[in-house]
């Protein structure tokens, strides 16, 4: 299981939430896809997050390379600073503490 973290800042007064959504929604379409969360900065509301949750990294980086993806953030692009921070981390799983 992989957790995928997209860091974005988004313009003054921009409402980047429709676009997410429709990201969301055709994420799940793609196999291996599990969750998603979006974030918005307590002090901060120019910083979005988007968190996703995948079987395994070959799952999300089809989705990754996808049109549909790729298109979508072609209309993200006006309202955001600058492009997104993509980090893929690796969910371990917890031992028991001894």
């Amino acid at each position: 299981m992989i957790k995928v973290i997209i860091g974005h800042r988004v313009k003054q007064g921009a409402d980047i939430q429709p676009i997410l959504l429709k990201l969301r929604s055709n994420a799940m379409q793609y196999p291996g896809y599990v969750s998603a969360e979006n974030l918005v900065g307590e002090k901060d509301s120019s910083i979005v997050l988007v968190i996703s949750t995948w079987q395994n990294v070959e799952n999300w980086k089809a989705w990754e390379r996808s049109k549909i993806r790729a298109e979508l953030y072609r209309q993200a692009e006006a309202l955001l600073k600058e492009e997104p921070k993509v980090t893929v981390y690796r969910v371990v799983p917890v031992q028991r503490w001894v």
